[in-house]
């Protein structure tokens, strides 16, 4: 396997994508093995939970989430069944589900009162604003309203009010947040996107698959314009994605199927990558 040349602090970008975020402990593990290990991680989404178990203190944060990505349900995440999502938004109007499942799976996993503060490594955790429609990088105080935040996916979850803003899911505005971990100081990134970047999904045939296409489409047009920039700055090693699958961001179903081929496209990948300098290695979008 070449050396890779990529001057620290090397900072690990984390993109959004729901249950589709389990491809990223099989990028981790891949980067661990080619002997890649961040300086600071940034994440958006269910990639600022995974970003928040990276930047833990006590090492291992690969198997501790392994554990917690093979354990994952839907309920756990989205609890309730069809009736109970029709209450909830008939009572709020805005979301179908409560935060609260998420919230105990922080809870257990994190830990409840733990702040940016106590980590090992810098984190930032990026949400939307609700007010200004502008991205938001949190990197200090209480944690887990931030990664409520972060995943508050409109319609789904609530928004979360915190630092004194109303707050989304950071995906609406930088779902894979390059340019916020240049802020925070990294001279090299290495994106861990979790929309099957390079490949396309193929038509959609079902009105779910069409909503999961479209969001797809804007997510990547976001990484798309913005990785050439951040390119011409530093170099960015962008991890390609495995074999797209059909599967709701939702669905919980194949996890260990989607980390096993993650671990395989990035260790491929990995083998032969020769970084030179800034410029971008990999691509988010379609790869010909």
């Amino acid at each position: 396997m070449p050396e890779l040349n990529l001057p620290g602090p090397i900072g690990f970008v984390m993109g959004g994508g729901g249950s589709l975020g389990s491809m990223q402990v099989g990028m981790l593990r891949a980067l661990a093995e080619a002997g890649i290990s961040p300086d600071l991680v940034t994440g958006t989404s269910v990639g600022s939970l995974n970003a928040a178990v990276l930047a833990m203190p006590g090492g291992d944060s690969a198997s501790r989430l392994q554990k917690i990505w093979s354990s994952m349900t839907k309920h756990e995440a989205f609890p309730g069944g069809v009736f109970s999502q029709v209450r909830t938004l008939r009572h709020s109007k805005t979301h179908l589900f409560p935060n609260t499942g998420l919230a105990s799976i922080i809870d257990e996993h994190i830990g409840h009162g733990l702040r940016f503060e106590d980590l090992a490594l810098p984190l930032g955790v990026v949400v939307t604003d609700v007010d200004t429609a502008k991205p938001v990088l949190l990197r200090e105080g209480e944690l887990r309203p931030a990664l409520l935040a972060s995943a508050a996916i409109p319609g789904i979850y609530p928004p979360v009010e915190h630092v004194g803003k109303l707050l989304y899911d950071g995906g609406l505005v930088a779902n894979v947040p390059m340019r916020q971990a240049l802020e925070m100081g990294a001279k090299s990134l290495v994106v861990l996107d979790c929309a099957f970047p390079g490949k396309m999904p193929g038509a959609p045939h079902t009105f779910a698959e069409v909503l999961m296409f479209t969001a797809m489409i804007s997510m990547r047009n976001q990484a798309v314009l913005e990785a050439p920039i951040a390119a011409a700055e530093v170099p960015v090693v962008y991890l390609p994605g495995p074999a797209p699958i059909r599967l709701s961001p939702l669905d919980f179903t194949r996890t260990a199927e989607l980390t096993n081929q993650a671990y395989e496209t990035a260790r491929t990948y990995l083998e032969i990558l020769e970084v030179t300098g800034p410029g971008l290695y990999g691509s988010p979008g379609l790869v010909l």
